[in-house]
């Protein structure tokens, strides 16, 4: 994320010039735009004639530059898109006030962004910016007959590829080298700045041997990890592990995945932890909350109000940072946003015991 101007509007509002440089970026401000958000933008509008006010089927579209109080966002991820949707308010052709218009904003186009930031979105949108010098990281993990490629992104990872077919003996199995040469070509294809590569056992080293002959430029990319697993596990192993942080200077689906194991293991002990709206809210009230755990998909569904959640998340937020606490927003694309979810999708880990 690059911002090239910031300012104020009215009411005390921040405006901020932003240009999203690649889709997580966009994702990025699918978590930080809100309902009564204004934001600025160039667009495409069919205009209606204006002798029998019929929509001009003629394909033609005209350029217009236009402010929206926003009512709604969507992030499409494989349109690699953000869809921003809301009324007129401003505009270069008075006569399209008040009409309900979404501007589409893709890789490097320019928005401008007006009103009161929240803390938790100030910081995503800092943190945006200084992934910017992060390197690419791939995470390849492999095992007899089985690889698997993942992409590491700042919503979370994404399987890339997957190798799957016994090898050794056998009328069905065929040889290692096979396995190595699809995963040396996935890896050469996908092009990034680091690789690591995983799995149990001397398989990985073997296929790093195989690489190093046979695809010399990605051999000096390449790390490897030794993890118990595979595939979504092994990713899970690695980034907990924070051998992503070893080519990234921050990532943070690192630190998700070593929160939620930490969530997981104090309430499986039945110790310092508590999950749900009600209880959370009750432990901050207490000053208890040493770290919450927020999906953002659920956050951003509360703030709109659309949630069925009896608490004031926003309260919450800013009772636990007031009393020195940590707030951690969860990326729902990624597996422990997902376990967070599945536990109410908010969970404090305690300073203390309640009973």
């Amino acid at each position: 994320m690059r911002i090239s101007d910031r300012g104020y509007g009215e009411e005390g509002r921040e405006r901020l010039t932003l240009v999203p440089e690649n889709v997580d970026d966009l994702w990025h401000l699918a978590h930080v735009l809100e309902p009564g958000d204004r934001v600025e933008g160039d667009t495409t509008r069919r205009i209606q004639r204006n002798d029998d006010q019929m929509r001009d089927t003629g394909g033609q579209r005209e350029h217009i530059f236009v402010t929206l109080e926003v009512d709604d966002v969507e992030f499409a991820r494989f349109a690699n898109r953000l869809r921003v949707s809301g009324i007129i308010v401003a505009c270069s052709r008075e006569d399209q006030l008040n009409a309900h218009h979404t501007i589409n904003v893709e890789e490097h186009d320019e928005i401008t962004v007006e009103k009161h930031f929240k803390p938790d979105q100030t910081e995503r949108l800092e943190e945006a910016t200084e992934a910017a010098e992060n390197p690419d990281v791939a995470i390849a993990t492999v095992e007899e007959g089985a690889a698997y490629v993942h992409t590491v992104q700042q919503y979370g990872t994404e399987e890339y590829a997957s190798f799957t077919k016994p090898t050794g003996k056998g009328d069905y199995s065929r040889p290692r080298e096979e396995l190595f040469a699809e995963l040396g070509e996935a890896l050469a294809h996908l092009d990034a700045d680091a690789v690591i590569l995983a799995g149990p056992g001397f398989t990985k080293t073997d296929a790093l041997d195989y690489i190093e002959a046979e695809y010399r430029d990605l051999a000096d990319q390449i790390t490897t990890v030794d993890t118990s697993a595979v595939g979504d596990r092994g990713v899970h192993e690695v980034l907990k592990r924070g051998a992503v942080d070893e080519v990234q200077k921050e990532t943070r689906i690192t630190k998700e995945a070593t929160l939620i194991d930490d969530l997981t293991a104090e309430i499986a002990q039945g110790a310092k932890a508590t999950y749900g709206p009600e209880d959370v809210a009750e432990a901050a009230d207490f000053g208890a909350v040493e770290t919450l755990l927020v999906v953002d998909e659920r956050l951003r569904t509360e703030r709109q109000g659309d949630g069925d959640w009896a608490i004031d998340v926003n309260e919450v937020i800013e009772s636990v940072e007031q009393q020195g606490g940590d707030v951690v927003v969860f990326s729902s694309e990624f597996a422990p946003g997902e376990q967070l979810a599945n536990l109410g999708g908010i969970a404090a880990i305690l300073r203390y015991r309640l009973q």
